[in-house]
């Protein structure tokens, strides 16, 4: 893992990232659906930017996956 892989975003940075609201992040890191957040001390968490990235890869070839099946 190299140090670019190491870096961690916090919740603001994964909100732009993802689109996604705060609520919807925790929901999906609670139905396992998102990656899991790393706790950087008591009251703070920060997420994997490579984790962030594979997610977000992951989705949009889901999403053009569907697109495609509809066509068919």
């Amino acid at each position: 893992m190299t140090n670019e892989n190491k870096r961690i975003l916090r919740l603001p940075d994964v909100k732009t990232r993802t689109g996604l609201s705060r609520s919807s992040i925790y929901a999906k890191v609670n139905e396992g659906s998102f990656p899991k957040y790393i706790k950087l001390g008591i009251r703070s968490v920060g997420w994997l930017e490579s984790e962030i990235d594979s997610w977000i890869t992951q989705r949009v070839q889901q999403s053009r996956s569907a697109i495609e099946n509809q066509r068919s």
